[in-house]
């Protein structure tokens, strides 16, 4: 197979604007022209927030922040807090003052915090108050003083508010500087942390350049301000009404939601915290009408019984990212929101975020498909001698976009190991079909070797999910003499089967024979669960949603080290 060039970008895409300039000062050919409807709401009060007092308050804030703290270019504001209407206004204004902005995860310990802090040597904090006692011990070792850590909402610190009404009140304390043209590609906006293709995680320098780049491209594929179908069939369209329940510290949360979504001329509903039972309240109080999420949250709209108490009928547009969705669970998902557009996406925190999506052609992607790339993008499979794979091949896919990263801050070695002469090394072991679509197998670094052939955790993950007492599901490998690994799965057990094992120890094995079954009526013998079943209370999973396999990894490997003590 040939590298792989898609359309070119059809639009100029000004590269001496901020952020916040491109998104609050200016137009673009792809922008539509905005209703009157607010750029965020508060799902909890629904209060609702409109262009003109986002501008008002990013000032506000900037100015604030000026005329308190003295934040100014290349100061790095650190944010350590769930999604808050006021998360959006604290990047702008960082921006607006030429600082940079990494966002943290407010599951944090101090611990971990504490490293974030000092790798990007954070001058300022803000938290929010249900974080706030982990910040401070984080600031304090870093001898950061404690009147720099400011909250979101009411607390003993000083508060975002304060601060915005300080600005307000205050004449101008800051010239906003204006990029030299071909800045905007160079100049760092966030440090986000990733796992990276390998090893431990790493904070991501991406320029201000990048994630415009990456909404005109989503923009341009998904014909964006454009009149291609009727207006209902549209995937896009001014007044729509999309869940803000992505974190907005991980990339796909912060590019597609704060960014894409108001571009576009859509609402956002600022969901601080996902909790399945409200967030299915939140669609229905709001009518949201699209939502972005990753697949254990899809398992729950498929699986959970409260599913079936709820009005979802405006839900109009579904897209799955941050790990693969399986063609069975995207068989489930029609059954419940019948009237979606239902597909996945694929990116990763290096190309500061999409490479693929779904197109707006197909009202339902391709099963187990992550959609074609969009434009601007250079693509190629790589074997692992370095040729260049055929399609239907797999391979290590390595792209070439506009929206990449810069690299990884101060780390010059893995720099130079994942970004190789202007292309991308994913990681990620892909097949591209001769029609364009693009399949994720899984990552590099969790593919089984069974038997000498390669078996994917995603793959047996989505066969398992649909047997009918499975809720959830983690597949990892366990060492084996004979085969080299073996397949075992971690089940949480829906309800009803739960509630049979538990009256009924004999269930236990009868249920495990069936899953078990199952995989083996449905996928090669080298794919079977060769390693067991092993049923557990919840799957550990990160914030974006990943599966956290490695902790179940090294449970496995703990049971069958038991399992083999007490047979010697």
């Amino acid at each position: 197979m040939p590298e792989i060039f898609t359309e070119p970008l059809d639009c100029v895409i000004p590269d001496d604007l901020t952020l916040t300039q491109f998104f609050l000062d200016s137009h673009h050919p792809r922008r539509p022209v905005r209703t009157d409807a607010p750029w965020l709401i508060e799902d909890e009060t629904g209060r609702r927030i409109g262009y003109e007092e986002i501008r008002a308050r990013t000032f506000g804030f900037a100015n604030g922040l000026a005329l308190r703290y003295g934040i100014k270019e290349e100061d790095v504001v650190l944010i350590f807090s769930p999604n808050h209407v006021d998360y959006p206004p604290a990047i702008w204004a960082t921006h607006r003052l030429g600082g940079i902005v990494s966002g943290a995860n407010p599951t944090y310990t101090a611990e971990e915090l504490l490293h974030q802090i000092q790798a990007v040597k954070a001058t300022l904090i803000i938290a929010h108050p249900s974080s706030l006692h982990t910040a401070l011990d984080a600031a304090r070792a870093a001898h950061i003083p404690s009147d720099r850590v400011i909250t979101f909402g009411e607390s003993t610190q000083p508060t975002v508010e304060s601060i915005i009404q300080l600005g307000l009140s205050n004449e101008a304390a800051f010239v906003e500087r204006r990029l030299k043209k071909g800045e905007g590609k160079t100049k760092v906006a966030f440090l986000n942390f990733s796992s990276g293709t390998t090893g431990k995680p790493k904070a991501v320098a991406i320029a201000h350049y990048a994630p415009i780049v990456n909404v005109i491209q989503i923009a341009q594929y998904t014909k964006v301000n454009e009149n291609y179908a009727p207006w209902e069939e549209q995937r896009f369209r001014p007044s729509d009404i999309a869940a803000g329940v992505l974190p907005f510290f991980h990339i796909y949360g912060l590019v597609f939601s704060v960014y894409a979504v108001p571009f576009f001329g859509m609402s956002l509903v600022v969901i601080p915290k996902f909790s399945f039972t409200d967030f299915l309240k939140s669609i229905e109080r709001h009518h949201i009408t699209h939502l972005t999420l990753v697949p254990p949250q899809i398992v729950l709209l498929c699986k959970h019984p409260a599913v079936n108490n709820y009005d979802l009928s405006a839900i109009r547009f579904l897209i799955s990212g941050a790990a693969p969705l399986s063609a069975e669970l995207v068989n489930q998902l029609m059954k419940v929101i019948p009237n979606a557009q239902i597909g996945q996406g694929y990116g990763l925190t290096e190309s500061s975020t999409s490479l693929t999506m779904f197109s707006v052609d197909e009202k339902i992607g391709i099963p187990g498909g992550a959609g074609r790339f969009l434009p601007g993008i250079v693509a190629r499979v790589v074997r692992p001698d370095g040729s260049l794979a055929g399609f239907d091949e797999p391979g290590e896919l390595r792209v070439k976009t506009p929206s990449l990263a810069l690299g990884y801050w101060n780390d010059e070695k893995a720099t130079k190991e994942t970004f190789v002469e202007g292309w991308l090394c994913t990681g990620d072991e892909i097949i591209i079909r001769e029609d364009k679509e693009v399949f994720v197998v899984d990552r590099l670094k969790e593919i089984m070797k069974v038997k000498g052939f390669q078996v994917a955790p995603a793959e047996l993950e989505g066969c398992i999910l649909d047997h009918g007492d499975v809720a959830d599901t983690c597949v990892v490998p366990i060492p084996d003499d004979y085969s080299g690994e073996l397949p075992l799965a971690f089940v949480v057990l829906r309800a009803s089967a739960a509630n049979r094992v538990s009256k009924d120890s004999r269930e236990v094995d009868k249920v495990k024979a069936s899953i078990m079954k199952h995989v083996a009526d449905n996928k090669v013998a080298y794919k079977h669960l060769a390693g067991g079943v092993e049923f557990i209370d919840v799957i550990p999973k990160n914030p974006s949603g990943k599966l956290l396999r490695r902790v179940l990894r090294d449970r496995a490997r703990q049971l069958k080290a038991r399992e083999l003590k007490a047979k010697l």
